[in-house]
């Protein structure tokens, strides 16, 4: 059977690259936006968003005690406050279905229970204020509304069903972790005060890094864009002071690591992502005179990095041959016309596409709403969103004919899914869960964007 399979597949091979069709404009286009996707990816969200998010999942790794995460997320913890802080996680946070996936599998990886990991898994990306609001100024309140309460339901529910639906699984792994930690901390653990001192400054770089502009240039959320270089770099300055005081680093090589960074941002200004490559140089220089902690965590880090990395510029790279790139239009493997008259009000588009008349075609009227829903939310959890991006994508397709319904299931399913995510979380979770959580996102979707609908129509 071995020798069957292999043969299938060759076959399989030699039949693609036979009918590849290579002189098609379409198909020469969409492996144009595979690399412009993957190009943007790397500029706009390697540095400042993923290397952030490996450092906070390998200090995760090392200076969070087994029996900590067992305790507040473990499968015994107290369920309101398990679900209650990784509901409402992405307020914090404000990352993409991607930065999140290093943190969510460092805190799984610890021993927490699967149903408050899925649930910070969803809520990381979902629950972000600016976009909630971004999405209230842009696309009317009632979908801003929608959106925010949606997410933070969706990430209960969605981790209260897979909590469910392997049970068996989650009461053998808590058995396991308690057996092998016997309920005692693991030596070494540093005082609480110290921790949540280290972890503030690394969110608040990765925060602040990503601050996104908003619509209007007034207000606090536009001060706070204005000044997020700023507020970043003393972030970085306070994690700098940790590394001395708490790790026992000699001030003159944290000073040394940071010089770089300082002039570059100085010689640079209008480019600061060059001083901030510097400064993560810089900080990964640090981890080899730290002793053991910090080469434990510069180990860590560097795990998360291979395990994640490959797949995701294997998922970046497939996004942007199906469905194009935020820098161009219509340019992926399906046409953005498709899309569109596949989530509009009504199918007539789709039906003069395809030159069809309605009338022959009764029933279709009667499951297009169910359609149109469930089509949106596959679609949304196959691209990928960076923060804030599916905001005005959105405003795009509304103003194309797509209806109110469609619109927050695309909201709910794309932000928290796209294809570069389910490849990491397969690689975390296996098949079989990661099957669970995609069709539990977009099932969930479908459902809210229909009853939505219907209520708005």
């Amino acid at each position: 059977m071995k020798e069957y399979k292999t043969l299938l597949w060759l076959i399989a091979a030699f039949g693609i690259l036979y009918y590849l069709p290579i002189e098609a404009p379409r198909f020469q286009g969409a492996i144009i936006e595979a690399f412009r996707l993957s190009r943007w990816y790397a500029r706009e969200h390697v540095l400042l968003c993923l290397v952030p998010a490996f450092f906070i999942a390998g200090a995760i790794g090392v200076f969070v005690s087994q029996n900590a995460v067992m305790k507040y997320f473990g499968p015994k913890a107290n369920k309101a406050l398990a679900y209650g802080v990784a509901s409402v996680s992405g307020t914090i946070l404000a990352v993409c279905s991607c930065t999140v996936l290093p943190i969510f599998g460092s805190i799984y990886m610890r021993g927490a229970g699967l149903g408050p990991a899925v649930a910070f898994l969803y809520s990381g990306p979902a629950i972000n204020v600016l976009a909630i609001v971004l999405t209230a100024r842009v696309l009317g309140w009632q979908l801003g509304v929608a959106r925010a309460v949606g997410a933070i339901v969706f990430s209960v529910v969605i981790g209260l069903l897979m909590h469910l639906f392997f049970f068996k699984e989650e009461r053998a792994k808590a058995a396991q972790t308690q057996a092998v930690f016997g309920g005692k901390d693991e030596p070494g653990d540093r005082p609480l005060g110290q921790v949540t001192v280290y972890f503030l400054a690394m969110v608040g770089i990765l925060v602040f890094a990503n601050w996104g502009r908003p619509l209007d240039p007034v207000g606090l959320w536009f001060v706070i864009f204005k000044a997020k270089w700023l507020i970043a770099s003393g972030f970085a300055a306070l994690l700098g002071f940790c590394l001395w005081r708490f790790f026992g680093l000699k001030l003159w090589r944290v000073v040394a690591a940071a010089v770089p960074a300082v002039i570059l941002a100085f010689l640079f200004p209008n480019h600061p992502i060059i001083a901030f490559a510097a400064g993560s140089a810089g900080l990964a220089s640090l981890t080899f005179f730290g002793g053991v902690e910090l080469n434990d965590w510069r180990d860590q880090t560097w795990g998360f990095a291979k395990q994640i990395l490959p797949l995701l510029f294997a998922g970046v790279l497939a996004a942007g041959f199906f469905l194009g790139s935020p820098e161009s239009k219509d340019a992926g493997m399906v046409p953005n016309v498709w899309i569109q008259s596949l989530v509009g009000d009504s199918p007539q588009t789709l039906l003069t596409l395809i030159g069809r008349d309605g009338a022959s075609l009764p029933w279709l009227n009667l499951l297009w709403p169910v359609w149109t829903n469930f089509f949106a939310s596959i679609t949304g959890a196959l691209m990928y969103f960076a923060t804030l991006t599916e905001v005005p994508i959105l405003r795009g397709l509304i103003d194309s004919g797509m209806g109110q319904g469609p619109a927050l299931a695309l909201l709910l399913a794309g932000p928290a899914l796209s294809l570069p995510n389910m490849l990491v979380i397969n690689s975390i979770l296996g098949p079989r869960k990661t099957l669970a959580f995609i069709g539990l996102v977009v099932v969930l979707a479908t459902v809210t964007g229909l009853v939505y609908g219907r209520l708005v129509s």
